[in-house]
């Protein structure tokens, strides 16, 4: 069974229709990239499947329950935005303690492995008001990870962090992989892509417009890079 089913999916915000009819099978072991020009309906995509958008028509199923069904499926994804909104008042290690007793489980040492990963350990005491973009991504990271759900949903997941924490983020990317999850992420980084994604879902104005491995996408185009090859494909649709 897929873990994340969209079937004919759309979206319409007054008379535009931001998704026209997606359809997106993702399974366990593999890490999607859904990428796109600005507006091109990625982030309303991934909204769908996290429930905070309803969609107009068509039907999504996360480990064969309808999302609109009911809310428990959220349990098996870990979500990591593209911007952390957190209260600013709270210390980090009293923002995790209370993610923990949300989720109604702690895993300890999952935990300790993540905050060291991420040099997270001189901060746990701080209000988050007081962390740089960079740390609150780091803490950010932690959370999506955490728990080890099977879906991970990560919108540009590498903005703001430093060279070592974007590597650490990329080898948890690659470890929830090897371990049967299923990793959907959004980029502007192609070489972040090309290196952890073994999919690329591109879209153009709310339409599919290639599915397809990286490989594939790079010989359809016959160019080297993916930031060439979907640069061409853009041009190309905009003949």
């Amino acid at each position: 069974m897929a873990l994340i089913e969209v079937v004919n999916l759309k979206k319409r915000y007054k008379k535009n229709f931001v998704l026209k009819g997606v359809n997106l099978t993702i399974d366990g072991g593999e890490v999607v990239a859904v990428l796109g020009p600005n507006a091109s309906g990625k982030t309303t995509l991934l909204k769908s499947i996290l429930g905070l958008v309803v969609p107009t028509e068509g039907e999504i199923r996360v480990k064969g329950v309808k999302v609109t069904a009911s809310f428990e499926y959220r349990k098996f994804i870990g979500y990591m935005p593209q911007e952390p909104k957190f209260p600013e008042n709270v210390r980090v290690k009293d923002l995790i303690d209370l993610i923990c007793d949300l989720r109604e489980e702690r895993p300890e040492e999952n935990l300790k492995r993540l905050i060291n990963s991420f040099s997270l350990e001189p901060h746990m005491d701080k209000l988050l008001k007081n962390l740089s973009g960079g740390t609150k991504q780091k803490v950010n990271a932690v959370l999506a990870f955490a728990f080890e759900p099977d879906i991970l949903i990560l919108d540009e997941p590498t903005a703001g962090l430093d060279p070592l924490s974007t590597t650490r983020l990329k080898d948890e990317i690659l470890r929830s992989k090897e371990k049967g999850k299923a990793v959907i992420l959004t980029s502007h980084v192609m070489s972040d892509v090309e290196e952890v994604a073994d999919r690329i879902v591109f879209l153009i104005e709310g339409t599919v417009k290639v599915d397809g491995s990286v490989e594939e996408i790079k010989e359809r185009t016959g160019e080297k890079t993916v930031e060439r090859a979907l640069a061409k494909i853009l041009e190309e649709s905009l003949v």
